[in-house]
């Protein structure tokens, strides 16, 4: 196997945000994935949240992303031994190329408030690809109370306004959202315990957004922002 996601410079020199890999591995911690598995993981960024699910699970992971190209992560699972494992794919979030009730399981470490935010996704788009019985694992970026107001005074200079360009919510927020559908059955909606961590691995990059991000972090100091995860199964 091969163990480069040990390798701290490797996953620095990949992360597009709070660690992907940190995150993950708490999300996944108590999903009963098996082997033979299909496994959408969708918004997988370079592709390092696959790399997992495949080493981890030994599940077969169908890594979906709009902003990195397929040949570009292709390469990637290559090198890791896992071109038979993983299928990279350039697609819409909101125009998955699919079969109804084809996956066992969806997976989007930081990626699903971008599309997923909003009363028609989740029934719409994507609880029709999972079969009876599917699980949906997410992850994402929010704040500890909700926001309507606008973002927080002292994090203004470096986010952008709450609504139409930044999807942060609560996880009571997300509980209402998912709690509506008739599809699927709300497991947990809460806060995260690697939020420290997995900012800590981000702005730790060598990488001007990471650099950007380090005021962002001094101006939080604690108080506003999370991170959230959610899992529901599919009825």
């Amino acid at each position: 196997m091969n163990n480069r996601l040990e390798d701290v410079d490797f996953l620095r020199a990949h992360l597009m945000g709070p660690s992907s890999i940190v995150m993950i591995k708490e999300l996944t911690a108590p999903l009963p994935l098996q082997k033979g598995m299909r496994v959408l993981d969708l918004g997988c960024g370079t592709g390092l949240t696959s790399i997992y699910l495949a080493q981890k699970f030994d599940v077969t992971v169908f890594a979906v992303d709009l902003w990195i190209p397929a040949t570009e992560n292709y390469q990637r699972f290559r090198a890791f031994g896992l071109e038979e494992q993983i299928v990279p794919i350039h697609a819409d979030a909101c125009r998955l190329p699919f079969a109804q009730s084809y996956f066992d399981a969806v997976i989007s470490v930081d990626a699903y408030h971008y599309f997923g935010a909003n009363e028609d996704y989740l029934d719409g788009h994507l609880s029709p690809l999972v079969k009876e019985g599917g699980l949906f694992a997410v992850a994402v970026p929010g704040f500890k109370t909700e926001v309507d107001e606008g973002v927080p005074g002292p994090l203004q200079p470096f986010l952008p306004p709450a609504g139409a360009d930044l999807h942060w919510h609560t996880c009571d927020w997300w509980q209402a959202l998912w709690g509506r559908s008739p599809h699927v059955r709300v497991e947990a909606v809460r806060e995260m315990d690697c939020f420290e961590e997995a900012w800590h691995e981000w702005l730790q990059c060598d990488n001007p957004y990471a650099r950007d991000n380090i005021p962002l972090m001094q101006a939080d100091d604690g108080r506003y922002m999370n991170l959230i995860k959610m899992t529901a199964t599919k009825i």
